[in-house]
This record gives structure tokens, sequence and C-alpha cells, in this order.
């Protein structure tokens, strides 16, 4: 009764009795990325026809980088001949390509038979992590790769002495443990990020660009500053990359068979090609402009550098080895003999 008094005598008052209100821009920079339980991926299509063939696509691509790298491994680990330096990092090669392409088409591709888009909050992280740590490793086992072949091409007798059995050990343990950490340093700042944008990511795997989109703070600027540090550290190891095979090309020249020199220089070329398109690819999707984005844009660039590289290299590293080669009809020879 006060209270309808009072309004009586001065409906001003009223002003003090009105909810308090918040805007809703303001709600929802309040919001965070702890209210998210899962994200939405990309749907390639509506139409259950196109939904199958790009699952059978990607199961193609899928089964063809589990066959190429899974000979790869074997070989080399059942022929003691194999047990070279360049045969160890290519094996080593072969495990983060398997490792990187199961990360990402499996679940895509499940996505296509299910007809759904989810993937849980923390299957988005760890399938960001997993990805990056797979990728991250692989770059840095290229550049040692290159240095493998700059020391067997060029510096041949200092080869036994740079690349012992210890040495290449600790050089591909670093490349793991460069990868484990460069991962975990990014996943962890990209999902302590606050996330107020919805929860739909325009990629068919989780992927820090489009988890920034969903940021509704600066402070993704943070994580964004930690990309261009990594993107100057990787185009120190591209530098190093393409200096160890302008030195192999000058070797190679002075080589007198005009069949070995061809040889030598399409590998080389074959090798730094795909260095290249993995290298720019991933370099455009992850520092572009938000302003030049689209859906069909980030799906080419993504498959360029996360789907063709893991499936192409055995055929570019080790295919067209003939040592391997040898290696993998004997093995095959004699699976066929004990049966």
């Amino acid at each position: 009764m006060a209270l309808i008094l009072l309004r009586e005598v001065s409906p001003n008052l009223s002003l003090f009795f009105a909810p308090v209100t918040v805007p809703h821009a303001h709600q929802q920079q309040m919001s965070n990325s702890s209210s998210i339980t899962q994200f939405l991926l990309l749907a390639f299509t509506d139409t259950w026809e196109l939904q199958l063939l790009h699952f059978w696509l990607f199961l193609g691509i899928y089964l063809a980088a589990l066959l190429g790298n899974g000979l790869i491994i074997t070989t080399i680990g059942c022929d003691q001949h194999l047990h070279t330096p360049m045969y160890f990092f290519l094996l080593n090669l072969s495990l983060l390509d398997l490792g990187s392409i199961s990360t990402t088409l499996p679940k895509s591709m499940a996505n296509s038979v299910w007809d759904t888009r989810a993937i849980s909050f923390l299957g988005c992280a760890a399938q960001l992590f997993i990805f990056l740590f797979f990728i991250s490793a692989e770059y840095s086992l290229l550049t040692i790769m290159s240095y493998d072949r700059y020391v067997a091409i060029c510096k041949p007798l200092h080869y036994g002495t740079l690349l012992g059995s210890r040495a290449c050990v600790h050089m591909a343990a670093a490349a793991w443990a460069t990868g484990f950490l460069n991962s975990l340093l990014h996943t962890f700042n990209t999902f302590s990020l606050p996330l107020c944008k919805g929860n739909a990511l325009d990629q068919f795997f989780c992927e820090i660009p489009q988890i920034f989109k969903l940021s509704c703070s600066h402070s993704y600027l943070r994580e964004f500053g930690l990309l261009l540090v990594s993107a100057c550290l990787a185009f120190m190891c591209f530098v190093f990359i393409v200096v160890s095979y302008v030195q192999i090309f000058r070797a190679v020249l002075r080589i007198p068979s005009e069949q070995g020199r061809h040889k030598a220089f399409n590998m080389c070329f074959l090798h730094l090609a795909v260095v290249s398109l993995s290298v720019s690819t991933a370099a455009f999707a992850y520092l572009k402009a938000p302003s030049i984005s689209s859906s069909s844009l980030d799906l080419v660039v993504s498959v360029l550098y996360a789907v063709v590289p893991p499936a192409m290299n055995p055929i570019i590293y080790s295919m067209r080895n003939q040592e391997l080669k040898n290696a993998l009809w004997k093995l095959i020879s004699l699976c066929f003999l004990k049966q």
C-alpha cells in the first residue's frame, strides 16, 4: 500500500522501481566459451546424394593416404637395409601424415553419413590440438629432411659424422617436441577466448581462424600475435629449406650423367613444390584478412594444406624411390611365399 501511495504522489519515483535492463550486445559480451557445449562444422551440402559424394571422395583420399603411408612405415620397419637417416626421417614423416589426416577426415566423413554437423567443445579442442601438433611437427621434420639431403649430396664425407644415429633421434625428437609445444600454446590461447557469436564454424574441422570469428573481444589479438610469431619461424624454416635445395641444385649440376641430373632435379623440385604449397596455403588460411574470407575459399585452402600433402607425400617422397620400391616388392613377395 505504501508503494502505491508513493507512486500516486510522485510518478517520477517509478523510475526507482523499474527493472534494470542490460543491453543485448553487452549480454553477449558477457557470455563466454563456457556456455558453448558444442560447435557446428561446415555442411558441404543439404542434398543427401551430394553428402554421399563428399563421403566417398574423402574416403578415397583417406584410404590412399593410409595405404601409402602404411606401406612406407611397414617397409622401412621390416627392411634392415633401409635403417638409414633418410628413411628414418621418412618413417617419421609418414607417421605424422597418418596422424594429421586421421584427425580431420574421419569426423567429417562421419558427419556426412549421419547427416549431422555437431562436434563437442572438448572434441573440437582435442581436434585442434592434435592437428596442430602433427602439422607443426611435420613442418619441422621437413626442414630437417632438407638438411639431411643437403649433407648427403653436398657434404657426403661428413654425412656419418653430422647425421649419426644419436643425432637423428635427437633431431626427430626435437621436431615432435616442437609440434607439441606449439599446439599446446595455440590451443590454450584459442580456447581461452570469450566466444559469443554463436557456435557455427565455416570449416569441416576445428580451425583457429574460424574460432576467431566467434570471439566477442579484442583478446584474440594476443593469439593473432602468437600466430605471427609462428609464421615468422615457419618462414625462417622455409628459407632454410629453399637455401638447402639451391645448394643441392648447384651440386646436381655437376653430375655428369644427364639422366641423373634430370632425376635429381625432378625429385627436388617436387619436394620443394609440396612444401611451398602447404606453407603458402596454411599462411593464407591463418593470416588472411577477414574481409576476403568465404566458405568456399576457406574450404579449398584448408584441403590444400591439410588433406593433399598427407596423401601426396607417399608418392613424392617414396614411391619414386627405386630402393624403397625394391624393398616393398621384396616384402610383398615374402608375404606371398609364406602363404
